[in-house]
């Protein structure tokens, strides 16, 4: 579909369509207000801008409900029909995860839930069940705060990633990448520091708040720490590597459990913040 036939579409068909990109009413009810859409920056800026700026906490948690949890293959095919071309493909890496990955998963949505009381929300696309799975049990530590502002921005990302399959023949080119990005290399041995969980913070009310989390892959990075064209407010943030486990996991005695880095965001520019690593030292720099 191209974004004029979505433009010329009665409000019923539009209405269905982009429902299965987001479950929440308030998000609908205003995105249809603003039909038609010049071209697809615009689409996208509207989107964000009505989901972080005029939703609320039930809007959100309204949204979250039209999930499947993770690895719920009953729940995908039963209660999400409408969208279960997208999340099916979304979640394909559960598809073949072991049944001992399956189960864990499970137990650790039912553990999420009753904590938080929302499912375990997250972007799977490109990512395994090792890794969903790895993803909700660094998460079950974070407080409701935390985890319904990495859970919208989770929401985001699929939200966005559902509008550009939904437009299949636009182009969604002119979308940048996360704003922060970021690597690690263990320079111990010279290659990328894999499975290293990343928090990323921010201040709220003078306390350190998790906004987005996420564990590295294989190149030692995570491509999508925020939502493509997301660009944060000016101020100080900090990334929090959880180094200590990482040395663990490969059998290496390490110095510092943990490495916090500061910096801060001047501006809509790209801001790459890596980390070189051994056990014994780091350093950082801003990167390109």
């Amino acid at each position: 579909m191209t974004l004029t036939e979505l433009n010329n579409l009665d409000k019923i068909e539009a209405t269905k369509l982009l429902e299965t990109c987001c479950g929440s009413s308030k998000w609908l009810e205003l995105l249809l207000k603003e039909l038609p859409f010049e071209n697809i920056p615009s689409l996208i800026a509207k989107a964000e801008n009505i989901w972080y700026n005029d939703c609320c906490e039930a809007d959100w948690l309204e949204a979250f409900t039209h999930h499947p949890k993770i690895g719920d293959v009953k729940s995908l095919t039963e209660k999400f029909a409408s969208t279960q071309h997208l999340a099916g493909n979304e979640q394909a890496g559960v598809n073949i995860a072991t049944q001992a990955v399956i189960e864990a998963l499970a137990k650790a949505n039912t553990d999420y839930e009753a904590k938080f009381g929302f499912i375990f929300i997250v972007c799977a696309t490109g990512k395994s069940a090792e890794e969903m799975l790895r993803l909700l049990e660094d998460r079950l530590s974070n407080t409701y705060a935390e985890e319904l502002a990495i859970a919208m921005g989770e929401q985001h990302k699929i939200t966005i990633l559902r509008l550009k399959k939904l437009l299949s023949e636009e182009d969604f080119s002119s979308l940048k990448v996360s704003q922060i990005t970021t690597h690690v290399l263990d320079t111990t041995i010279g290659k990328p520091g894999q499975n290293i969980t990343i928090k990323m913070q921010q201040t709220v009310n003078g306390n350190w708040q998790t906004i987005t989390q996420g564990v590295t892959n294989k190149d030692g990075r995570i491509p999508d720490l925020l939502p493509p064209n997301r660009n944060l407010k000016p101020d100080t943030y900090k990334m929090l590597f959880e180094t200590g486990k990482y040395f663990e996991s490969i059998a290496v005695k390490g110095f510092y459990p943990q490495v916090e880095i500061q910096f801060t965001v001047f501006d809509d520019s790209h801001y790459h913040v890596p980390l070189l690593v051994n056990p014994y030292g780091y350093s950082t720099y801003r990167g390109s």
